[in-house]
């Protein structure tokens, strides 16, 4: 039993580029599948950022300046950048958890014991939260829209413009979700994958402009913040939107945002996959 698992997963690395993805798109439609039967998990992950959503409107709308302005609108239209670029990076520690819960159940040694590309068990496990990500994505626009978000406040916005804005924070959030899948075969239990998922996301988000405006910050938390990789895709998708923006800034990142935010979101991907499928050669149960 040894000899056939150890020569399928010498075989693993070897299996063709097509092959590799219809093992990946096995994966992910399992995953998929396991989804649509505990449907508290799509539920609970759509309330959360639906009430981020209304009280970050109602409750920090009108007090906050925006431009010299506090209008409730202006911040409101200011603000769902960040809401949604929150929203696709706290997948991560669903992702995270997920795959601990695998590997806690043995499941990921049973899929090494397969013949099938060492990589596509992660590759359809973030497929797989790239979708609900997509999903839960849709509903909060759509809430948006109903409490009042409007895209092309400056009158310099088309459907192409906010197609690509979606696209950039889906491709934040698989860019994530590949730090997370890293936390998960790091750690014992989903338990505390979910806590490792969470505990680095709140400093990543909140020392950002996705809620405030970073001209208020001190000037060396504000170099920080424009500098984060989470502030480029914020304020490239307030560019796309023509929502309003944070003040005036220096930093390349702000400068070119949507720029700033592909190459952030890329260099994530291709560093921690390799580190992630790395870590999945030699992670145990």
């Amino acid at each position: 039993m040894s000899a056939v698992t150890d020569a399928a997963r010498s075989a693993a690395p070897t299996r063709p580029f097509g092959q590799a993805a219809r093992d990946s798109l096995v994966v992910a439609k399992r995953n998929l599948i396991r989804m649509s039967r505990i449907p508290e998990m799509v539920i609970f992950g759509l309330i959360q950022p639906i009430m981020f959503v209304v009280l970050f409107t109602y409750v920090f709308g009108g007090s906050m300046q925006i431009g010299g302005s506090t209008s409730a609108t202006d911040y409101k239209n200011f603000l769902m950048a960040g809401i949604f670029a929150q929203t696709v990076t706290f997948a991560t520690a669903g992702a995270g958890a997920g795959i601990a819960d695998d590997m806690h159940k043995g499941l990921i040694d049973r899929f090494r014991s397969l013949p099938m590309a060492r990589g596509a068990v992660l590759t359809g496990r973030t497929l797989a939260d790239l979708v609900q990500t997509a999903l839960t994505l849709l509903v909060l626009a759509v809430v948006a829209v109903l409490v009042g978000w409007r895209v092309g406040s400056d009158g310099d916005t088309d459907l192409g413009r906010v197609l690509a804005a979606f696209g950039l924070l889906l491709l934040l959030g698989y860019a994530f979700t590949w730090i997370g899948a890293l936390i998960g075969l790091s750690v014992r239990t989903p338990e505390a994958a979910t806590s490792g998922g969470l505990i680095w996301l709140f400093p990543v988000t909140f020392i950002s402009n996705a809620f405030v405006d970073t001209g208020n910050m001190t000037p060396w938390l504000r170099h920080i913040a424009e500098w984060n990789p989470f502030s480029a895709t914020v304020q490239a998708c307030r560019v796309l939107f023509a929502n309003p923006g944070q003040s005036p800034s220096e930093a390349w990142p702000m400068q070119h945002p949507v720029w700033a935010s592909l190459i952030y979101s890329v260099l994530i991907i291709l560093i921690f996959r390799t580190l992630a499928v790395r870590k999945y050669r030699s992670a145990t149960a």
